[in-house]
């Protein structure tokens, strides 16, 4: 059986008919209308991904790997518009349809005032269709318009409230820094074509192994791997979309965006774009163990680091970001260590309960009225039940408590790394486990600011600021609200509930058959020495058993002493946490300022930059420009303009001795012309 094209062609197209629809005709359908046809192609999308995922698992259908129109074609170079949906792309098609649905409805909510309403809805239905693009691709030139329309659709997004400066500037730095991604992605690509003679994945992957023993002549006397050279330059691409150190300073600022793309961003989309493309490219990466333990390191890295940040934030949406990097950084240790599928499954569980947690600091920022300091929440269960319960599904789902889909996922990495014998191996398996005690900080901490413990915001109307929360100076005042906070309508609840129960289940009816049953078939591809998971495999004995055994584990002890921590710190004794924070000051400070790598890069580059450029500005535009060619020709046609004008006096006389003295020279030169032999 074959799958039909007109229905993944329904499936890419769906979203962007209603991003065409909400971008082009709102003032005829207006705010009802548009986000009616944007939804209405992304439950069309969702739907028909399903069926896609049921076709191929449970209906019998074949991969599906054909072009469907010839873009250009060089000599044997050819660029194509085609699909591949096997199961990898299928499993992808489902996380980004359902979740983006859900961002969708719940954006009805969110978005309700603002004037940018249709133009909301008309971008992430495009950002959607940008990701479909890249997750059905079956070319490396299809993958780089995904690649780069998924960027550019993130940097309108990010800056969407355009009046602002922190989102201008946060929109620009994800730009950029993803620009540097990509420049690496391009050679990693142009690296294929050279090698390989090819763009299409099918042929890219059966010619694969001819790369061993062909090498890159890097300097005179240097020569690289062709394999390595091509697997690190593509996960360079990675590292920028994925936020992978050092490439990951543009991930907590994209919090200047609304929370909607925020979740959309963070959990479905763009940020697993990298992890969804090294899995893909597993034949690849198969070939080079030196790159293996580049992406090894660099996940480790990112997974412990940036999760210390989380540690010290107090915005809500930000302490979710720094998470995210954290979870992304477990994502590309799976990929390290040749575990392509545990990589691909947590970016699976992960879709689920990152989407929950950031909707549902969104649904507490709606009714703090904007307010995202968690010094100036406390007590919000009473009023937000619904928020307050399914965000503590979510985050269980995060600190990986068994029984969730988070544990199923995060736990099968932490013993994937340990068994592995990779170089780095070693580093990983203590940024991982350190990462566990990690995770459990950030998040109870974040819970209990948010939701325990007293109330730390007072109502305007109750001592007399006024209705607005502000003072007579007009300035907001922090912690001080028009009125008492209450829960967020369905249209933000709605998509809570049905977040959380993936999340909650998720990874128990999975973990069998993708991680320990070849779901993924011949999508991945893992060389036998390699293959970790097979090692687990034998010590697999069903999904309930594998969640007993988990609460013997160190990981679930870390967690709990993670939990009682924050339970004694944030019920009991909250005076103790300014207590540590003056303690631990020099570990705080390095916190806080994120390693000082933002202030290395905008000293490095932007000022660097702009240095650079008053330096061409001065030398080049200046002296060479602007002093030699422009005013120096001026200057130059001015003083011949300025002799010459000297023999145009006016006077009768100077015009007739110029005459006589012309006639004279005329008639001088006729004569010696005359004068000189014929033939000399």
């Amino acid at each position: 059986m074959q799958l039909s094209t007109s229905i993944l062609l329904t499936i890419a197209l769906a979203p962007l008919v209603g991003c065409l629809l909400a971008g082009f005709f709102a003032r005829f359908i207006g705010r009802a209308g548009s986000h009616s046809v944007t939804i209405l192609g992304l439950l069309v999308s969702c739907a028909l991904s399903f069926y896609v995922l049921y076709q191929l698992t449970l209906g019998g259908a074949a991969e599906y790997n054909q072009n469907l129109y010839t873009w250009f074609q060089i000599g044997p170079f050819n660029a194509s518009v085609g699909f591949m949906v096997d199961r990898l792309t299928a499993m992808m098609l489902v996380v980004v349809s359902f979740v983006s649905l859900l961002v969708h409805v719940y954006t009805i909510g969110y978005m309700r005032d603002d004037p940018g309403y249709t133009r909301f809805f008309s971008y992430i239905s495009l950002f959607t269709f940008s990701m479909f693009m890249l997750v059905m691709s079956n070319n490396f030139m299809q993958l780089f318009f995904g690649w780069e329309a998924v960027g550019l659709v993130s940097y309108l997004l990010i800056g969407f409230w355009y009046k602002r400066p922190t989102a201008i500037f946060a929109n620009l730095k994800a730009f950029l820094v993803n620009r540097v991604g990509d420049f690496g992605f391009l050679l990693g690509i142009a690296a294929v074509l050279y090698f390989l003679g090819t763009l299409d994945y099918a042929t890219a992957f059966n010619a694969a192994p001819g790369l061993v023993g062909k090498t890159l002549q890097i300097t005179a006397h240097t020569q690289w791997d062709a394999a390595t050279v091509i697997c690190i330059c593509l996960f360079v691409g990675a590292m920028g979309k994925s936020a992978q150190v050092p490439l990951h300073v543009w991930l907590p600022d994209s919090m200047e965006g609304p929370t909607p793309i925020s979740a959309l961003i963070h959990a479905a989309t763009m940020v697993t774009a990298g992890i969804f493309m090294v899995a893909r490219m597993s034949p690849l990466f198969e070939l080079s163990s030196t790159a293996l333990s580049f992406v090894l390191v660099m996940g480790a890295t990112t997974a412990l680091f940036t999760g210390l940040i989380g540690i010290v934030q107090n915005d809500i949406k930000r302490v979710i970001a720094y998470s995210t990097l954290s979870q992304l950084g477990y994502m590309t240790v799976a990929l390290g260590v040749s575990m392509y599928s545990g990589a691909v499954f947590h970016l699976m569980t992960h879709a689920f309960f990152k989407a929950l947690l950031f909707l549902g600091a969104g649904s507490v920022i709606i009714a703090m009225h904007h307010e995202q300091d968690m010094r100036y929440m406390g007590g919000l269960r009473k009023y937000m039940p619904i928020t307050w319960i399914t965000m503590w599904i979510g985050s269980l789902a995060l600190v990986a408590i068994p029984f969730t889909s988070g544990f199923y996922s995060k736990d099968a990495i932490i013993e994937a790394v340990g068994e592995s014998h990779r170089w780095g191996a070693h580093y990983a398996y203590f940024c991982v486990m350190a990462g566990a005690l990690v995770t459990g900080l950030y998040t109870f901490r974040q819970m209990y600011l948010t939701f325990h413990g007293k109330e730390r915001f007072t109502v305007a109307d109750h001592h007399g600021h006024g209705h607005d929360g502000h003072d007579d100076h007009g300035h907001h005042e922090p912690g001080v609200l028009a009125h008492a906070p209450k829960e967020s309508p369905w249209v933000v609840t709605l998509p809570l509930v049905l977040l959380a129960i993936p999340s909650l289940l998720v990874g128990f009816f999975t973990v069998g058959p993708m991680l320990f049953g070849n779901w993924f078939g011949n999508a991945i591809h893992v060389e036998e020495a390699n293959d970790v998971l097979a090692e687990l495999g034998h010590e697999f004995h069903g999904a309930t058993a594998m969640a007993l055994h988990g609460f013997t584990q160190l990981p679930f002890l870390l967690v709990v002493i993670a939990f009682v921590t924050c339970t004694y710190i944030y019920l009991f004794n909250p005076a103790l946490a300014g207590r540590i924070k003056s303690a631990l000051k020099p570990l705080w400070t390095v916190l806080d300022r994120k390693y000082w790598v933002d202030n290395v890069y905008f000293a490095l580059f932007a000022r660097g930059g702009v240095m650079l450029g008053r330096v061409f500005w001065k030398a080049g535009e200046t002296t060479v420009i602007d002093g030699a060619m422009v005013n120096g020709s001026v200057g130059l046609v001015h003083r011949i303009a300025a002799t010459t004008r000297r023999l145009q006096s006016g006077y009768l006389y100077h015009y007739a001795f110029a005459m006589i003295l012309g006639l004279i020279l005329l008639l001088g030169g006729y004569w010696f012309i005359g004068s000189v032999p014929v033939g000399q």
